[in-house]
């Protein structure tokens, strides 16, 4: 027994003798002057004078009652305290002990005193808020470890693998070659999953904190647009645009490329040869909308449910090289800047992402509409 829990259970004692000391003084002050009082107001209405020994008598017998009276609320006050006190805060304490060892299926049963408003029944309420809280949040930590682990596995493998046969005696130039490049590729793989776990955790943990700055968003999409124009060019994809001039927006543009960039590496990749994507920037109200759409393989409605979750990946197969952290980044961007993101999609049809920001109302940006 820890020497906290002896401490709580000699707290927990029925009869508690500094308790009875507090009422013993109390007492004693209330009685003598209540006494005083009397005997004083009763010998000049009277006009007797008291002896002696009744004075010695009555100290003798008030002194009695003193004790009893003190014993009898240090008894009362102590079945109050273990029904309207000691049980709902044991109720507490032993759920929050099972939290501190890891347990957070605890919850408190409804706390109920001859008080309802003695607070018991909030606090267990918000306590079981907040074990629901810690649960999830549990559970996801164990989700997010499991997968990290996986992912980081796979590519560790493949590089073990291919290492292992650069090794062999008498390896042909052009096997050499072969290997070597599938080492590069998925050491960029790796540290590509590695630069998103940071990020995420950063975004997460609100240790990146947004710069917000006046910007024409249509400029910036079509420079990140073009970073990729060596992927879509190998795949002679098809490349629509339809970008409205002067949509200025107050946002932190490193943020907003890592959504631009996460949905055009997106649409490059699941869109098979010779296929298109399409790119359109337009004012709605207040607000500036941005659609990337491509003809690509498509996301059911079953997988597109979670399609924003971390490490969830559609193609199970991993043939798409993927780590299901892109869109999770996306996501909690535009969480912190106060954005809306959402996909329509079918299968075999390709998709379309839709991005909705708030643009910067100006006098110049309301001429040029004008």
């Amino acid at each position: 027994m820890s020497d906290e829990t002896r401490k709580r259970k000699r707290q927990q004692r029925l009869f508690s003798l500094r308790r009875y000391i507090i009422f013993f003084f109390l007492m004693a002050g209330v009685i003598t002057c209540c006494m005083t009082l009397f005997l004083n107001m009763m010998s000049r209405s009277t006009g007797l004078v008291l002896s002696k020994a009744y004075l010695e008598q009555a100290a003798k017998v008030t002194f009695l009652n003193v004790m009893l009276l003190s014993l009898l609320c240090t008894m009362i006050d102590g079945i109050r305290r273990k029904i309207m006190v000691e049980r709902p805060v044991r109720q507490i304490t032993d759920a929050a002990e099972q939290i501190m060892q890891g347990d957070f299926s605890v919850r408190i049963p409804s706390v109920s005193g001859l008080d309802p408003a003695d607070g018991f029944g909030v606090i267990a309420e918000y306590f079981n808020q907040m074990a629901r809280e810690l649960a999830g949040t549990e559970t996801l930590r164990t989700d997010f470890i499991a997968n990290v682990s996986h992912e980081l596995k796979t590519p560790l493998a493949v590089i073990q693998n291919y290492g292992t046969m650069l090794g062999q005696p008498g390896l042909p130039e052009d096997k050499r070659i072969e290997y070597a490049r599938a080492v590069t590729d998925t050491s960029r793989r790796l540290a590509s999953l590695i630069t998103n776990i940071l990020k995420l955790n950063k975004l997460e943990n609100q240790q990146i904190y947004p710069t917000v700055q006046t910007y024409d968003l249509g400029e910036q999409l079509c420079e990140c647009l073009l970073s990729f124009e060596n992927a879509w060019e190998k795949k002679e994809l098809e490349i629509d645009t339809d970008v409205e001039e002067n949509v200025m927006v107050d946002a932190d543009a490193e943020l907003l490329s890592l959504v631009w960039n996460n949905l055009f590496s997106n649409a490059v990749k699941f869109t098979e040869p010779h296929g298109r994507i399409s790119l359109s920037l337009c004012s709605e109200g207040g607000d500036a909308v941005v659609q990337v759409s491509d003809t690509g393989c498509g996301i059911p409605p079953e997988v597109g449910a979670h399609i924003f979750e971390k490490f969830y990946q559609g193609d199970t197969s991993h043939a798409t090289q993927g780590n299901g952290l892109g869109l999770a980044l996306v996501k909690r961007v535009m969480d912190i800047i106060q954005g809306d993101i959402s996909v329509s999609s079918e299968a075999g049809k390709g998709s379309t992402f839709t991005v909705r920001l708030r643009r910067k109302n100006d006098e110049k940006s309301e001429k040029n509409h004008a």
